[in-house]
């Protein structure tokens, strides 16, 4: 409705002193002072409400549109694309995203404000604070490494259920490597301390849990061999760290692996987002994405340490011999090896017989296998199974039948007549 005029208690304030001016109950300076403005601005209200009336205490800028409110366009396209593409995005990663992919250059405060505004809800809440101890980081790269598997759908139903294995370095938090596997097993451990020696070294210490990959389950008894040998119960895994000289630290609980474990909930926030974007719906897609974005989550999460020089040790020349599946075993009377359902023939290697000789069985994660004694490798080839196992593997002649046994159900009633007549 025109005429109205909509002012503020420091409006009517204003309109109320400049009244008094009028009417000559104060003078300039005293408004001044009650307004707690300056003379010369109180002048020039009068003048304007002399020439306006009370309109012209309103703010100038009353009912403009902001210089830098945000175009409204931008604003439904930001809601729209957060409900579709990139749904269940944090707000900022959907920020960031909306830098990277779309050109939309905006805060992420702005960003939140348009999503609350429009009732878009947010996929991630936070927990109350506990009150904890903050530990102290250890002072260079490579002196504690955490390693750890996440059990996840990360592909969010598009393919089956995968294991992230990865390792983080505690002094920085940058994660040194990762992979996903089908289950945290020892070839993807295999896999991951391979990755971190190509590309960093060799640690001084890894920190984990109680995986059995890690340690040999307490009722898994040791064999009569590596009993009359004093040999420790190792785990494939365990020697290799044994191998390289890497001290193995059990963690006791979850929170002790703070962080690597605050690591698995950024990735299954982040990473799981991204792969659905790129479609992912197998391991080696996911692993090609995870290539990908590793290096961006490092730039954007990792801290420098408090002491420059790097703690990895160089690798040897041949490190990478140690990457395989090794087992002890005693060479029999016919110098053959046995391991599992491969039985290998030792030829003649500069001595005549190795009969009763601990020697070193090496398989590869290909099923390659080698046999060393002492450091030396041995010239084998496959040796003919034992006649057990022939009969254990013998087909079975079609339509031949096992012969019923005497209290078989078919036989009852004959038994059971004879002896009735006996």
């Amino acid at each position: 409705m025109e005429g109205i005029v909509t002012l503020n208690k420091k409006e009517q304030k204003r309109l109320m002193v400049l009244n008094q001016v009028e009417k000559g109950r104060l003078r300039g300076g005293e408004a001044a002072g009650i307004l707690r403005i300056s003379l010369r601005q109180v002048r020039r209200l009068l003048a304007k409400y002399r020439r306006e009336g009370a309109k012209g205490l309103e703010h100038g800028n009353r009912g403009r549109k902001p210089a830098n409110t945000l175009d409204r366009s931008i604003r439904e396209k930001v809601i729209g694309l957060a409900g579709t593409a990139y749904v269940d995005f944090n707000t900022q990663h959907l920020t960031e995203k909306l830098t990277e992919c779309e050109g939309i250059t905006i805060s992420r405060s702005t960003v939140r404000r348009m999503l609350i505004g429009s009732g878009v809800s947010r996929p991630r809440k936070r927990r109350a604070p506990k009150h904890r101890s903050r530990r102290e980081r250890y002072p260079q790269k490579g002196m504690l490494v955490q390693m750890d598997g996440s059990r996840h759908d990360w592909l969010e139903g598009r393919g089956a259920w995968m294991t992230l294995i990865g390792a983080i370095d505690d002094a920085t938090g940058e994660v040194l490597y990762a992979l996903f596997r089908e289950q945290e097993d020892t070839e993807g451990y295999f896999n991951l301390m391979e990755g971190i020696l190509s590309n960093h070294g060799i640690p001084e210490a890894i920190y984990r849990d109680g995986h059995a990959v890690f340690e040999a389950p307490e009722h898994e008894p040791m064999t009569h061999d590596e009993e009359l040998a004093g040999e420790k119960s190792l785990t494939q895994f365990g020697r290799l760290l044994e191998e390289l000289d890497i001290v193995s630290i059990r963690s006791r609980s979850p929170q002790a692996r703070g962080r690597v474990e605050r690591l698995w909930g950024t990735l299954q926030d982040r990473l799981v987002s991204e792969l659905r974007l790129a479609k992912a719906s197998n391991i080696s897609e996911a692993n090609e994405v995870l290539g990908k974005c590793l290096p961006d989550h490092n730039r954007k999460f990792a801290v420098p340490p408090a002491k420059p020089e790097s703690a990895f040790r160089a690798c040897g020349r041949n490190w990478k011999n140690n990457f395989c599946l090794k087992y002890q075993r005693t060479v029999g009377l016919d110098n053959v090896v046995r391991c599992g359902p491969h039985r290998l023939q030792i030829l003649p290697n500069g001595r005549y017989s190795y009969a009763k000789a601990r020697v070193t069985v090496c398989e590869s994660f290909k099923g390659d296998l080698a046999v060393y004694y002492q450091g030396h490798h041995l010239d084998t080839k496959p040796a003919p199974l034992e006649a057990a196992k022939l009969r254990e593997e013998k087909p079975k002649i079609s339509g031949q039948q096992a012969k019923p046994t005497p209290d078989h159900p078919w036989r009852r009633w004959v038994y059971r007549s004879f002896h009735d007549k006996g």
